[in-house]
């Protein structure tokens, strides 16, 4: 197995890691009741995706 004949700086280590980040998620909102939800998901709020019911959400009295 190889091994480096040089450490390996700081800089060198960190402009490889440059792309490894966290990213902010894509939001949309729902056109039914208007809550934030994720892309391509359905709405946690009313169970709508796309226009169309897609759960049924038990209603809390």
């Amino acid at each position: 197995m190889a091994h480096p004949k040089r450490k390996t700086s700081k800089t060198r280590r960190d402009k490889r890691r440059t792309h490894i980040k966290a990213e902010v998620p894509t939001i949309a909102t729902c056109s039914n009741c208007g809550a934030t939800h994720l892309y391509h998901r359905v709405c946690p709020e009313c169970g709508y995706y796309k226009g169309q019911l897609a759960v049924e959400k038990e209603v809390k009295a």
